[in-house]
């Protein structure tokens, strides 16, 4: 325990003290900033298309001008964040030499990756609370709107699901770095995966659920909805779509279903916005599948580092 927290404390203070954190923070601070200051600028346009009984929700979802929304930039760029902090984690400390010295301390392996995996973890998710907390301080401050109770635990399951989000592709980045020895190779294989995750497997799932299940214009509702069910299952291996699913759910309370069903105005039958417990029985699946792909990412290179030969150099 003592070595964890050894480990965790000397990558908390490299991580915080990097430049890499600090331009990481100031590009989303300011990208959140510009968000809010344009619908500020707008509110009357704005506030015109935002559901006046989450207005606070609403407006993390609402893209300003040509900006992104905010969560779209979560969803886009927190890959890409957890790839940062992982890729080179443990072949930067080989290429230096400095793995074997750390090691030859009282410092036990899985001490090691734990505390690098915790540290960066922790990192990130005090990046990521403290521009939620800028944004809802700027909305209260510009804007006025004070969020209700139900939103803020809305939110804080959101900052959950993003914390394991990220972990994800932290826990990945960790493995190639394990896996691989140049940081560049490393780097290049998590970026590539992130691509296919976010990009490609929704051809991939297009073609394969018209092979299995074709579409023309004499097709059916029932038939369409099986083609759908199957590219869904399909999508549904890529983290960037659970996240996507989580996300909807959470900060659009009247989501009730995915895929070709939320094509159908459910809100004309059932106009009452869900609850928290019924938001999250909606997404209890993606959020277990979320959680599984993070823990068994970080449990094979877990195994992987663990059974490395280590060698001084």
């Amino acid at each position: 325990m003592n070595g964890l927290k050894v480990v965790f404390w000397k990558e908390m203070a490299d991580h915080l003290g990097s430049r890499k954190f600090i331009i990481l923070f100031a590009i989303i601070l300011a990208i959140s900033v510009s968000v809010v200051y344009i619908l500020s600028q707008n509110i009357s346009e704005y506030f015109s298309e935002i559901s006046k009984e989450y207005m606070f929700l609403n407006l993390f979802t609402t893209s300003a001008g040509s900006l992104p929304s905010f969560i779209f930039f979560v969803s886009f760029f927190g890959p890409l964040i957890g790839i940062i902090f992982g890729f080179d984690s443990i072949n930067s400390e080989r290429s230096r030499g400095t793995m074997s010295t750390v090691l030859s301390q009282p410092i036990y392996r899985d001490a090691l990756i734990n505390g690098k995996f915790l540290a960066s973890l922790t990192t990130i998710g005090i990046m990521l609370i403290s521009i939620i907390l800028i944004i809802l301080g700027l909305e209260l401050g510009v804007l006025g709107i004070i969020p209700n109770f139900e939103e803020i635990l809305r939110m804080g399951l959101f900052f959950v699901a993003s914390i394991i989000y990220i972990g994800f592709w932290l826990s990945m980045g960790i493995l190639f770095s394990i896996v691989f020895r140049q940081t560049t190779t490393s780097a290049l294989i998590s970026v590539m995966l992130w691509i296919f995750f976010a990009f490609f497997i929704l051809m991939i799932a297009s073609v394969i659920a018209d092979q299995i299940v074709p579409l023309n214009q004499n097709s059916t509702l029932e038939v369409a909805a099986k083609n759908d069910e199957i590219k869904n299952m399909i999508l549904r291996i890529s983290p960037v779509v659970l996240f996507q699913e989580i996300v909807i759910a959470l900060l659009n309370p009247s989501a009730r279903a995915f895929g070709i069903s939320s094509l159908v105005k459910l809100n004309d039958l059932l106009p009452t916005s869900l609850s928290i417990s019924q938001s999250l029985m909606v997404i209890w699946p993606q959020f277990v599948g979320l959680i599984a792909l993070m823990l068994i990412c970080f449990a094979i290179s877990y195994i992987i580092f663990m059974r490395q030969e280590i060698r001084a150099t």
